[in-house]
């Protein structure tokens, strides 16, 4: 299956292929350097696959987590991206899940001013949702995504075949972004996920999310207006992931996806699509109810970049398949965490 992402220029193709990780030097030049950036809870297999494939191949591995997302170990990508010898006609490879593609995508974006970029997700999360789009970035003193840049990839590639690896809490984790994309844009999608088997149908959901965020992206590729729609669940679920989430200190807290989960939530207007999403959120082995502290989660939302002059924007949904901006007081904000 092949998307096309049309965003003039920086233009480029999402393929999903089973297998496809062999194949890469049939969709892209991998005659020059190729900087291939991965971590340690990725099979070591997946990285020397694509270097198997290069003229002149390095391989970098972080830490896996949360906590390589920093300037730290941004910093020391690019040393060694120095020290390698890169060049502007050279190339940063992905090769792992959201964090590998946040951090490698930040340092491709600003290594000399902006090298080639290709993005190979392995993890359903990144597969349905980060791995287009051009969000790139690290997070600072906690707060997620702080410094970034937009940098679209030259091309991503998606191989199904990787999430057979992965644990079934990290395979589930991932789908909260396909509810998100359901939720707010796809009815249809919706109820899909509730009534089909996910993993035998995975191809089709990753496929049907990515058509969504590829929709959305190409009106609105800087997130001036309705890019904001993706945003579903996340300003809350930033809140619960700084406070309660898994990270380089916090083991047994919870995964990014289900953050987003909990935080779409009291997003949602309609009390019987709230009912029904909990019950699909459970199907999904996701939680469906967190007891927070208000408190710190309100510090935390204080500190979002969507956070101006008193003022957040929470993405809301009326109803299955719409959407609405608002532009709330962090007062009123508070009281909607707190339910009233």
């Amino acid at each position: 299956m092949k998307l096309t992402v049309r965003l003039g220029k920086d233009s480029y193709d999402v393929i999903i292929s089973r297998g496809g990780l062999d194949r890469l030097s049939q969709l892209a030049s991998l005659d020059r350097r190729v900087f291939i950036v991965t971590d340690t809870g990725v099979p070591a297999q997946y990285a020397a696959r694509v270097s198997a494939q290069c003229r002149k191949p390095f391989v970098y591995t972080i830490p896996e987590g949360e906590g390589s997302k920093s300037l730290k170990q941004y910093t020391a990508l690019l040393s060694a991206m120095l020290e390698a010898g890169l060049d502007r006609g050279d190339l940063v490879v992905a090769v792992g899940g959201g964090v590998v593609g946040d951090l490698a995508g930040f340092a491709a974006a600003t290594y000399m001013r902006g090298i080639d970029f290709i993005n190979c997700p392995t993890t359903t999360l990144s597969q349905i949702d980060s791995s287009i789009g051009g969000k790139t970035g690290v997070d600072l003193d906690g707060t997620k995504n702080l410094v970034g840049a937009f940098w679209q990839p030259r091309l991503v590639l998606v191989d199904p075949d990787t999430l057979d690896t992965l644990p079934r809490r990290h395979f589930m984790n991932g789908l909260a972004e396909a509810v998100k994309m359901a939720l707010s844009l796809d009815a249809a999608l919706f109820q899909t996920l509730e009534s089909c088997d996910v993993q035998q149908n995975i191809e089709e959901i990753i496929y049907r999310s990515l058509l969504l965020k590829k929709r959305v992206v190409e009106k609105d590729e800087k997130e001036k207006g309705m890019r904001a729609v993706l945003n579903l669940g996340h300003t809350l679920g930033h809140a619960i992931e700084a406070r309660k989430g898994v990270n380089g200190r916090r083991k047994n807290g919870y995964y990014h996806g289900e953050c987003v989960a909990l935080g779409m939530l009291p997003m949602i207007e309609d009390r019987a699509l709230q009912k029904r999403t909990r019950a699909l959120l459970r199907k999904l082995e996701l939680p469906a109810r967190l007891t927070y502290d208000k408190t710190g989660l309100m510090d935390e939302i204080r500190r979002d970049k969507k956070a101006r002059s008193g003022f957040i924007t929470l993405v809301k949904v009326p109803g299955l398949g719409c959407w609405r901006l608002d532009r709330v007081p962090l007062s009123e904000a508070e009281q909607l965490l707190a339910g009233k």
